[in-house]
């Protein structure tokens, strides 16, 4: 991914651009920068620095791309300032990427923790230093939760490395965990000082087998529903080396690949139903690392738990929520309002769960859980659950996750919506309204018209009960029907200048919840109007699959 600034201002580079527009993403980069930093928030260096592991992608000597795993004890990782981090542990000279870190390089990172299913990625330069290594950070930006498969880590005593097998083809053996892997860490890139140089380590998920072997070798990588910035697809446009890693979350094994790729814009009728792209992988090398880190996984499940459908209700034209309640008759596990719902749905054709994470709706403490689903025209599991899931009917759940969240206190708060993002912070004001009945409450939202309009009766009940909650509603383009001053008080979209003009005052909150490019510019309008960084909060809801 290239340097902030790059192409008068814009931050991706050229194939980057290239995969946005053969993808029919729009203009990312109107909005896209907005969220790309050269420095690390707080939020992100608090995040790293509570990581047992990091994925760091690069090149060897030769210009072979690798991507890998680097481990060490508790606290191994430090930020002493937003633009650095140190990692107080070694590289194991049969890592592909050793002589690299020690000569000092581009890198990608992200940062991974499976069993919140959080992710944060960001690049820069690594070099040794006397404790280990540091990595001054270019850029750092947020991902979303999809696709993460929850697993529990822990430590087990060091063992003394085993001996590394290379091979120019995949053996059978290691075909066979390629098929049953859940999980794959893709590294891309290009090299080169200027802007657009660099590395990018990404993660991809899905059902057991979703990663293909063909009979020639050449595997095949589902490319799904993203934050649309499409950096590793952009970077294999510009340079077609790859790597990958895969890993034995039971023994600590890496198994690397490296070689070429290619981009398949017309998945066949045998790929992945929910790939909007595939990603064709020739392999040019293969190391095998058994047990190459201290570190063991474990998906615990009995932490699946099947919930029945009590309710079905349609909220708008393209919402439909799902009151779920316990089917084994134990309670239902608290969440804290803003929190998703992860979910495991069985879909006829395809050969494992499909997992998905919707936020929850409902206030906290109700006896049903209600996730509020936007029906995507794309989207396998949304239009599955649209379609054929009703009362009565089982969703396999996880226990709810997620840090987005009503800020403690009980100063002001402004919560900020468009489209099915109204879902997190509906569940937000009912939590407010119930826990801190005082607090002065902004509600403003936005929607397309009045049939997209989700939820209106329920907020209007609110707002006539509590004196201290405000509504504030937007339509874009209000039908025949829609009256305004009744169904809406503001034809258009959401502003910075309206949400000032709210007078919420210096201390208040802004909550934003929406698509990334709605939420990437008001964040970025509120801070240029004078809303401090650290007073704006934010939550992307993406086209789920």
């Amino acid at each position: 991914m290239a340097d902030i600034g790059h192409s008068a201002g814009c931050p991706f580079h050229k194939g980057e651009r290239e995969a946005q527009r053969r993808a029919g993403a729009g203009d990312v980069a109107a909005w896209a920068g907005d969220f790309i930093r050269d420095h690390m928030p707080d939020q992100h260096r608090d995040f790293f620095t509570g990581l047992p592991f990091l994925v760091l992608a690069g090149a060897d000597a030769a210009g072979r791309v690798w991507v890998t795993l680097v481990d060490g004890p508790d606290g191994f990782v430090r930020s002493p300032s937003p633009r650095q981090l140190t990692l107080e542990t070694g590289v194991d000279p049969r890592d592909p990427l050793h002589g690299a870190f020690q000569a000092s390089t581009e890198v990608g990172m992200i940062g991974i923790s499976l069993a919140t299913r959080r992710r944060n990625r960001m690049n820069g330069m690594i070099r040794p230093t006397p404790a280990g290594f540091a990595i001054d950070v270019r850029q750092s930006f947020g991902n979303c939760p999809q696709y993460i498969h929850e697993r529990v880590v822990k430590r087990v005593a060091a063992q003394q490395p085993t001996t590394s097998h290379v091979s120019d083809n995949l053996s059978d053996d290691q075909i066979g965990r390629i098929r049953a892997a859940d999980t794959i860490f893709i590294g891309s890139g290009h090299a080169g000082s200027g802007p657009s140089g660099g590395y990018d380590a990404s993660h991809r998920g899905g059902a057991p087998g979703f990663v293909e072997v063909a009979d020639d070798g050449t595997l095949s990588i589902p490319d799904y529903a993203g934050n649309n910035f499409f950096n590793t697809i952009g970077n294999l446009l510009e340079a077609p080396e790859i790597g990958l890693v895969f890993v034995d979350f039971n023994t600590g094994g890496l198994l690397h690949v490296t070689g070429k790729a290619c981009i398949d814009w017309h998945p066949k009728p045998g790929d992945e139903p929910a790939a909007q792209r595939a990603i064709r992988v020739t392999v040019d090398q293969v190391i095998d690392r058994p047990a190459a880190l201290g570190l063991r996984w474990s998906q615990d499940i009995n932490a699946v738990r099947p919930l029945r459908v009590a309710r079905k209700v349609k909220e708008s034209d393209s919402i439909t929520s799902f009151h779920l309640v316990p089917s084994d008759g134990a309670p239902l596990a608290p969440f804290h309002a803003g929190q998703h719902l992860p979910v495991e749905v069985e879909m006829p054709g395809e050969a494992g769960a499909l997992q998905r994470a919707y936020s929850l709706s409902g206030p906290p403490g109700a006896e049903s859980y209600r996730i509020s689903v936007k029906r995507e025209p794309q989207g396998a599991v949304s239009r599955y659950l649209h379609d054929h899931v009703g009362v009565g009917d089982q969703i396999a759940a996880r226990v709810p996750a997620g840090e987005f969240v009503v800020p403690v206190g009980d100063g002001p708060l402004v919560l900020v919506s468009t489209g099915v993002g109204i879902t997190p912070l509906l569940a937000m004001l009912h939590a407010i309204l119930a826990d801190t009945p005082g607090r002065l409450v902004w509600f403003v939202h936005g929607t397309r018209d009045g049939r997209d309009h989700a939820f209106a009766a329920e907020v209007g009940a609110l707002v006539a009960r509590y004196p201290n909650l405000t509504r504030v509603t937007y339509y874009n383009a209000p039908g025949p029907d829609d009256q305004k001053g009744v169904d809406f008080d503001y034809r258009g979209r959401i502003t910075a200048q309206a949400l000032a003009a709210l007078n919420a005052g210096e201390e208040a909150i802004f909550l934003l919840c929406g698509s990334a490019p709605v939420v990437g510019s008001l964040r970025s309008d509120l801070e240029a109007s004078g809303v401090r960084a650290d007073r704006i909060q934010f939550e992307l809801i993406g086209a789920k699959a």
